[in-house]
């Protein structure tokens, strides 16, 4: 077993309930396998996106991504925080994430945001089936990459994301960020956020 098998076999959570193996075992690295992610396999993730739950199916997402090696690529890359862009640079695909604020009809879009997490949420499964790591990045400079691609009026650049295989070598990450890979994962308990019948004053 080499150490990227071993640290993806850390990192599987410890849930204090049976859950879906997939979701398990899905966790954010900071380094990628030094592989091109196969076109069939970037459709499937789109995809799966395409079929995502959607208020009135509005379906308000949009993206755009690249390759690395691509101007592209480039333009995403410049778009990141300084922290993100010292891991970053390994990653074979960069991608922005975008909603659409309005209706068609004009009107205020409340639920774009939800039904863009719903979307990623679904493309995070998929990735995980095809053995593919995604890391969902909010340090964007969204203005700047509003300009760098041109977006038009309406829509609103929201997140980055890297995507790539897993199986990265720890030692491509800066010796600070090679402890935040094996780092033992917590979360907060089901009774801090799940109230059953009323809200509980002080969570």
């Amino acid at each position: 077993m080499n150490k990227a098998e071993q640290i993806r076999l850390e990192n599987i959570a410890d849930t204090d309930h049976e859950i879906f193996a997939l979701l398990k075992q899905r966790y954010s690295p900071r380094t990628f396998k030094n592989e091109s992610i196969k076109d069939r396999h970037l459709k499937q993730l789109f995809e799966a996106i395409r079929w995502s739950a959607s208020s009135n199916n509005i379906q308000p997402w949009r993206f755009i991504y690249a390759e690395k090696g691509t101007e592209a690529y480039t333009k995403i890359f410049n778009c990141l925080s300084d922290f993100n862009k010292s891991w970053t640079k390994n990653a074979p695909v960069l991608l922005l994430s975008a909603y659409q604020e309005k209706t068609e009809e004009g009107k205020e879009n409340f639920h774009a945001l939800h039904d863009l997490g719903l979307s990623l949420g679904s493309m995070t499964v998929q990735a995980q089936y095809l053995g593919i790591a995604i890391h969902h990045m909010a340090g964007v400079d969204w203005q700047k990459a509003q300009k760098e691609f041109d977006v038009p009026e309406g829509f609103h650049v929201s997140t980055a994301i890297a995507l790539g295989y897993y199986g990265g070598e720890l030692e491509d990450l800066p010796k600070d960020l090679q402890g935040l890979e094996t780092k033992k994962r917590k979360r907060i308990s089901q009774e801090a956020f799940a109230f059953k019948n009323q809200w509980k004053l002080g969570i």
